[in-house]
């Protein structure tokens, strides 16, 4: 059986279980037999190489998801907001890296330090102001809060220049927190073909002399953090100690493209319905923007039905979304999936997804009683 066939088989009888058990549609849903082999592959891969794997929870949003990446052997979970590590703290994790440049106002102060009272808390910062704030929101007990810098890498998103990380992380001392490091993210790794290399490569450079710059006021870096899903198996040099992917637990089409998974690693997909076949050459299936998201162009698609002996990638593409209406198109020559068929699609980026729906529907690629697992993050924005 080919790569493709075994997908198409792997999500044929998932679908075939969610059938069984009346699932409506549309459904994200997940295999959980590949997540915990995506799980332990990356874990073997951070361990082989001496590295922190600390993934980031922001893709799967999902305690019981996180439990499994923690037994695993991941350190703790990386975050995107101060809302993801409340609900990941409730959840039982106790180390946590809020990796954002916090601007500590409105109830923030609060519960940062009600937050760094419970949890070893780490938090992003990229400028002397918020390191302000932060220790003013700490109170009699600033220590309790670990600062990392971030740096910009090339992304050309948030993060401090490299050599000015230093100073950053000084006036972070002095406020009384704990600077621990540095870090940044290759987003630009994600553009194209080629991007990854050059993004890691401008990732080393830039974390070097972020780590220098550290020393050079005195602070020893503890944690240099990077690393991206389609970046982290080039990150295994020095100065990085830790890496942070998170999109790996899934996959999708995006980091299919670029190589950073395999069709066997595609571990989330949506199970939509075709609900009218009234235009040749198209059928609607009932999966729109609200579960698919918007990221894609229709030249790639928005998305991609699966079937049999069909690679992911060559499979028909959602040529046009609307909020409840997926347009997927048929090729010439080729039969269109009669009404009330399910088909699985694969999303070019897992995260909005998982961000759609309030739960996940959790089976096995042979078809195992699904469970239903919440999305207990989803939502939680500041």
């Amino acid at each position: 059986m080919s790569e493709a066939q075994g997908v198409a088989e792997g999500f044929r009888q998932a679908l075939d279980g969610l059938a069984r058990r009346r699932v409506d549609t549309p459904a994200v849903v997940v295999l959980l037999d590949v997540v915990r082999r995506n799980i332990e592959t990356m874990q073997d891969f951070a361990t082989a190489h001496g590295l922190d794997l600390r993934p980031h929870a922001k893709t799967h949003k999902c305690p019981e998801i996180g439990r499994l990446q923690l037994a695993a052997g991941a350190v703790g979970l990386t975050v995107g907001t101060l809302g993801e590590a409340e609900v990941f703290a409730a959840a039982g994790c106790d180390d946590l890296f809020l990796a954002y440049p916090v601007w500590p106002a409105g109830t923030k102060p609060e519960r940062i330090r009600r937050l760094a009272g419970s949890v070893r808390l780490r938090v992003g910062v990229d400028n002397p102001e918020a390191v302000e704030l932060l220790g003013r929101a700490m109170g009699d007990t600033p220590e309790r809060l670990e600062v990392v810098v971030e740096v910009d890498c090339g992304a050309g998103r948030s993060g401090a220049r490299p050599e000015d990380a230093g100073a950053i992380a000084l006036a972070a001392r002095r406020q009384g927190l704990r600077p621990v490091g540095v870090y940044t993210y290759p987003g630009q790794g994600s553009r194209s073909l080629d991007a990854p290399p050059r993004a890691a490569q401008e990732q080393r450079v830039a974390l070097t002399a972020a780590a220098r710059s550290l020393e050079s006021v005195g602070i020893a870096p503890e944690v240099v953090s990077g690393g991206s899903t389609p970046t982290t198996a080039l990150s295994a040099h020095d100065p990085i100690t830790e890496v942070r992917p998170g999109e790996y637990v899934f996959g999708d089409l995006g980091n299919l493209r670029l190589g950073a998974c395999t069709a066997q690693q595609l571990a989330l997909f949506v199970a939509a319905t075709v609900v009218s076949d009234r235009v040749p050459g198209q059928v609607i299936l009932d999966a729109g923007t609200k579960v698919l998201g918007r990221e894609g162009d229709p030249e790639k698609g928005f998305g991609r039905a699966v079937l049999p002996g069909v690679s992911p990638l060559d499979g028909p593409a959602l040529f046009r979304l609307n909020e409840y209406h997926g347009y997927l198109g048929i090729p010439p020559g080729q039969p269109r999936p009669p009404l009330g068929t399910v088909l699985p699609v694969v999303a070019n980026h897992v995260c909005p997804v998982v961000n759609e729906v309030d739960e996940l529907v959790v089976t096995t690629s042979d078809g195992s009683e699904p469970v239903t697992w919440a999305v207990a993050a989803r939502g939680h924005l500041g």
